[in-house]
């Protein structure tokens, strides 16, 4: 039997114990999480990618089951404003994919295409995609029984409460919790960890170590010595500040807005009793009190409620499986909340892990091949998130000037930018780069063209894909879903 131990509760921590106890029964791993009670989590409210769909579908657990207790709402995708000053291009929003998106695809590609060769065809993605029209009339991501197509989506959620839900599943099922708090990582002559010592001075021993002890990283920075390799040439956000504000009538959008402001960006994440704001940003363009006060500007607010302020160490470590640690959430990485996929990431590296560790017969055999895999994601990711920043079309602020003109992009970030500017085939560059699964070619095409990155002369053409009979069929499909509030009501009921 392998002895697990995770340090470190959260929704990363359970989420890691709860992987384990479904892929190992109870005789072949016994799970133990040790979790201080004096230690809190960073729950600001939070979103997700779909792949948070696929990790409580694989639990067996039901949305009926999970989402009222953590105040959850659904997410078809993300509203962008204000990250370009181009006409027209002031808002785009971003979609999950859909069964649909083969219809619409084509199109949308061509006439980018078209569109980055100085001819004036449509090319906002709002125009090609289910979701937007989805978000546009708060429409939810569930179709009537008799519509034969599926949209993926994500959620909104109290991250407190998923810890605690996710907790109690994990104990259900024969996880052991510890509240306690751990003093020191003992390790043994061969640099293995052995134990951790808690402050009963008892020693809890085992043969897998997780650490999810958030940005401290207590076993593997600490006691590993793993390296943490930060992100700060390229991702300047390093700080936030964040505040909730109680839900304002009874429609609840079902997608985030991520709203561009002096030198960042805000997330406005609808949840059941409230909303979830905040902003990100740079501490070298802006100092915590004039983020604050341009956060409470926004948001049309006076004095209260409190800010809460963070410190965000962005970056990743050079390796998630070191000795016999494995090292995930805030104590793996974090590249900033623009894209929601910190969860997703989570599941990919446990999920991966147990993969390799079984492939490998419960030995470190696959370790560096896992390593490599993670490391990939993290960077696909990070090029995914430093595109919006690089390509912004704004400059009214160093921040955005500064970002615009950053030099400090990896070579596959490069090759694609030459391809859109160029005219290149983006789709088969994107296949060719090996990058399409941490973001499709769709993705890729909704950021760019979301922002209008174009030429400015435009030539007047006739021809080009039929809007009318696109508009037709979207607005068509979307009258098939019902309003987001309603769904609500009845999950809840």
């Amino acid at each position: 039997m392998i002895r697990i131990v995770i340090l470190g509760g959260g929704t990363a921590g359970w989420m890691a114990a709860n992987l384990f106890a479904r892929a190992w029964s109870p005789d072949r791993a016994q799970v133990t999480v040790i979790e201080s009670p004096d230690i809190g989590i960073i729950g600001v409210g939070e979103g997700s990618t779909p792949q948070l769909k696929a990790f409580f579908d694989r639990l067996g657990i039901a949305e009926r089951e999970w989402m009222p207790a953590c105040n959850a709402t659904y997410k078809t995708g993300i509203a962008f404003h204000g990250w370009s000053e181009r006409p027209g291009c002031d808002s785009y929003f971003h979609p999950f994919p859909s069964m649909l998106d083969v219809h619409t695809n084509d199109a949308f590609f061509s006439h980018a295409a078209a569109r980055r060769g100085g001819v004036d065809l449509a090319a906002r993605p709002d125009q090609f995609y289910l979701p937007a029209r989805l978000a546009a009339a708060q429409r939810g991501p569930h179709a009537a029984p008799d519509f034969p197509f599926e949209v993926s989506y994500g959620y909104h959620f109290d991250a407190y409460g998923v810890g605690n839900f996710l907790r109690a599943h994990a104990v259900a099922n024969g996880v052991q919790h510890l509240p306690l708090k751990v003093v020191e990582v003992v390790l043994a002559a061969d640099g293995q960890v052995s134990a951790l010592r808690t402050e009963d001075g008892a020693l809890v021993s085992g043969d897998l170590f997780v650490d999810s002890s958030g940005f401290r990283s207590v076993i593997a920075q600490a006691a590993l010595g793993v390296p943490f390799l930060p992100f700060a040439d390229n991702l300047f956000n390093d700080s936030a500040v964040v505040m909730p504000t109680p839900r304002q009538g009874e429609a609840i959008n079902a997608h985030t807005k991520a709203t561009a402001l002096s030198a960042g960006w805000v997330w406005d994440i609808p949840l059941t009793g409230r909303t979830g704001n905040g902003y990100v940003y740079s501490s070298r363009y802006l100092s915590a009190d004039q983020a604050e006060a341009e956060l409470r500007a926004h948001l049309g607010l006076g004095d209260d409620p409190q800010a809460r302020h963070l410190t965000m160490k962005v970056g990743r470590v050079a390796q998630s499986w070191a000795a016999n640690c494995l090292t995930v959430g805030l104590a793996q990485g974090f590249i900033e909340p623009l894209e929601a996929t910190a969860l997703h990431i989570v599941q990919a590296t446990v999920e991966g892990f147990i993969d390799a560790f079984e492939r490998g017969g419960f030995t470190p055999r696959y370790r560096d091949e896992f390593n490599a895999r993670i490391n990939a994601r993290y960077e696909g990711i990070r090029d995914y998130i430093v595109c919006h920043y690089r390509v912004n079309q704004r400059s009214d602020s160093d921040y955005w000037r500064d970002n615009a003109a950053n030099p400090a992009l990896s070579d596959t970030l490069k090759a694609l930018l030459h391809c859109w500017y160029s005219g290149g085939d983006l789709v088969e560059a994107v296949d060719r780069l090996g990058i399409g699964g941490y973001y499709s070619a769709i993705s890729w095409h909704c950021l760019l063209a979301g922002y209008g990155t174009f030429p400015p002369e435009l030539r007047a053409v006739t021809g080009g894909h039929d809007m009318a009979r696109i508009d037709h069929f979207l607005n068509i499909c979307a009258t098939h879903f019902a309003p987001h509030h309603h769904q609500l009501a009845a999950l809840q009921g």
